[in-house]
């Protein structure tokens, strides 16, 4: 059926929203297809969920491909279930209570709801399965921005496989892994698929698949060489050599009086700070407090140190510092403390300045191992300056969307709730589980990210609203208009899916819009073309322009 612009809702825009920073949410507000209303909150306009449904479907089809049963679990959960998973306390997860005082969760995703129903597979009989739904997401969040970017209500599928072992696991993961690659070469899309953190969801292996673009949350890091990628979550750099000073037998006390910054005590003793060592003081979900020490020069990676922990945490309060150290902030240090540390591998050989917990004052000398017993784990941020930890090439950070992100999470929640079945020799197992998530609003965006010009998105062809723009520069003349109804049901006939612009606007308007759809083919019929009984041609990516035939269109059109 042939869409007529004169009838459809598509409210274009000449300028971007003041707040739009990203690409992809200028044009996407401007071409008609999203509309906000509220922070993080968006509607699809109907262009906006022709492409969104046209992510879904090449989804659908690589699940399905792969043995997957589509289903619909509901947003509204109970609280117990996440209580049961210790999962209760994520700050990001909406809840909320009905009129009896009964508690629920508004979840950002379905791990215990499907574990919930898995409970009804008794037998390795009935395994291996692969479970999955879109459905609509909520999330807490707090600085939602960049449009489709970083939302607070999203739909996202998630899919699950049980198996009875991890070498079942291990398949379904891999044949996960690939479908997923071909969702996203579906789609057009250019990206990665790197080592990840699984987070707050938990669990072992993890993949994120990656979409470099000029916007996004999520950094790329890659090696000049090729043989390394990785979410900047997990990325393993290798810091530059720190220039160390002498070494000593024993840690030496030096005063540091009003000395609270790296920089600061850098300089007052006259060396590098990549020398120092920064101490971190946490409290973990459970009340636990632990003491992250890493280089002077580097930054704490949040995710890593939740791996390291295997717990949420948050910044220690100065009355917890105080009572654990009997000393400030920018005084404390690892040596002669009663609480775990855990230092970073940078921090595994040579001797460091580290904070004396007395204020005022720091240790010269102070060396893992000897003087303090830590727990070494990868801590630090990879960053600008790094080399490859494979074959020592220089690492480059790109920014990028995260589309895709898989992850094994074993019995982490069969276990707490209760999903076991019988195996072979009789014998009561947790199920084994994965998880599987694409985000089809993102894969939209990542790809007007990803291909746009100053006028507009260039569609791939695959997720395109349509397939071709025919504009009618009628200007008022019936003729006109008809031989261009006549060119859009041709191609309409031909299975092509054709929007018609038929409204009686100025040529320049028409292109404008046209270009700001971004349809990947366009067909202008005008007066001449009474004449010569020929249309201009053009491909949306630049690659054709022409006039040709107007009983060739639908050759051409299929040549693309």
């Amino acid at each position: 059926m042939i869409a007529k612009q004169s009838t459809l809702f598509i409210p274009t825009l000449r300028e971007a929203p003041a707040d739009a920073e990203a690409v992809s949410h200028k044009l996407l507000v401007r071409g008609g297809y999203i509309r906000q209303l509220s922070a993080g909150i968006w509607t699809f306009l109907p262009l906006g969920w022709r492409v969104h449904q046209k992510c879904v479907q090449i989804v659908r089809e690589e699940m399905d491909g792969i043995g997957g049963q589509e289903m619909l679990m509901p947003v509204l959960t109970p609280l117990e279930l996440w209580q049961h998973t210790k999962r209760d306390h994520i700050e990001e997860v909406f809840r909320l209570k009905d009129r009896t005082g009964r508690d629920y969760v508004l979840p950002m995703t379905h791990e215990e709801t499907v574990t919930f129903h898995a409970k009804e597979i008794l037998s390795y009989r009935q395994l291996p399965q692969l479970l999955y739904h879109f459905a609509i997401k909520e999330r807490d969040e707090l600085r939602s921005r960049g449009g489709l970017l970083r939302l607070r209500e999203f739909i996202m599928k998630d899919a699950y496989s049980f198996d009875r072992d991890e070498a079942g696991l291990d398949v379904a993961f891999r044949k996960c892994e690939e479908a997923y690659h071909r969702m996203f070469q579906r789609a057009g899309l250019a990206y990665s698929a790197v080592e990840a953190e699984s987070g707050m969801m938990g669990g072992k292996e993890s993949i994120d698949f990656l979409a470099p673009s000029g916007s996004g949350e999520n950094i790329l890091v890659t090696c000049e060489n090729g043989d390394f990628a990785a979410d900047l979550e997990v990325a393993r750099g290798v810091p530059r050599e720190p220039a160390l000073p002498e070494s000593l037998d024993a840690p030496k006390e030096v005063a540091t009086p009003g000395v609270t910054t790296i920089e600061a005590l850098a300089e007052m003793l006259g060396i590098d700070t990549a020398a120092t060592s920064k101490a971190m003081p946490v409290t973990t979900h459970d009340g636990r407090l632990v003491l992250g020490l890493l280089r002077g020069d580097d930054r704490l990676s949040e995710s890593k140190m939740v791996t390291a922990l295997g717990s949420d945490y948050r910044p220690a309060t100065d009355d917890e510092i105080r009572a654990a150290f009997s000393a400030g902030g920018g005084s404390l240090g690892p040596v002669g403390v009663d609480i775990e540390v855990v230092a970073d591998e940078a921090l595994r050989t040579g001797q460091f300045v580290a904070g004396a917990n007395r204020d005022g004052w720091h240790l010269l000398g102070v060396e893992a191992g000897r003087d303090y017993q830590p727990r070494f784990a990868d801590l630090r941020e990879a960053r600008e300056g790094d080399t490859c930890p494979e074959c020592g090439g220089a690492l480059r950070f790109q920014t990028a969307i995260e589309v895709g992100h898989i992850f094994k999470f074993n019995d982490r929640y069969s276990t707490p709730l209760g999903a076991t079945f019988l195996d072979e020799d009789g014998t009561e197992r947790p199920l084994i589980g994965g998880s599987y998530g694409v985000g089809p609003a993102r894969m939209m965006a990542a790809a007007v990210e990803q291909r746009h010009d100053e006028n507009g998105v260039v569609w791939p062809a695959s997720i395109a609203p349509y397939d071709v723009h025919v504009l009618a520069l009628h200007g008022g003349a019936e003729q006109v208009l008809s031989l261009a109804e006549e060119v859009a049901a041709s191609l309409d006939e031909a299975g092509f899916e054709v929007i018609l612009d038929d409204r009686d606007e100025r040529p320049g308007e028409k292109f404008a819009d046209a270009d700001l759809i971004g349809c990947p083919s366009r067909i202008i019929v005008g007066k001449k073309s009474l004449d010569d009984g020929a249309v201009d041609v053009r491909r949306r990516d630049g690659s054709a322009d022409d006039r040709v035939a107007a009983a060739d269109v639908l050759k051409w059109v299929g040549q693309s």
